[in-house]
């Protein structure tokens, strides 16, 4: 095995100063609303005013996903 080489405080330093954390663009919606940059809105489904279907279609799988399964009555007991 080969001995590596210990960085300096100034070395490590210098490449973690690219590891900084920058602010996420967020674009004001027509209604009250904000969203990511370069995304649809999720409450209106509309990219640059314009409706988007797969959208719409993906909103409605997951209502359908989300509503209770209907159960079955209870037998009674005698």
């Amino acid at each position: 095995m080969v001995v590596r080489m210990r960085h300096t405080r100034g070395h490590t330093r210098n490449r973690r100063s690219h590891h900084a954390l920058t602010n996420v663009p967020v674009v004001k919606t027509k209604g009250d609303g904000i969203r990511l940059n370069h995304t649809a809105s999720k409450e209106t489904g509309t990219y640059k005013g314009k409706p988007v279907k797969a959208l719409q279609r993906k909103l409605d799988k997951k209502l359908t996903k989300k509503a209770p399964a209907k159960s079955k009555p209870a037998k009674k007991s005698k």
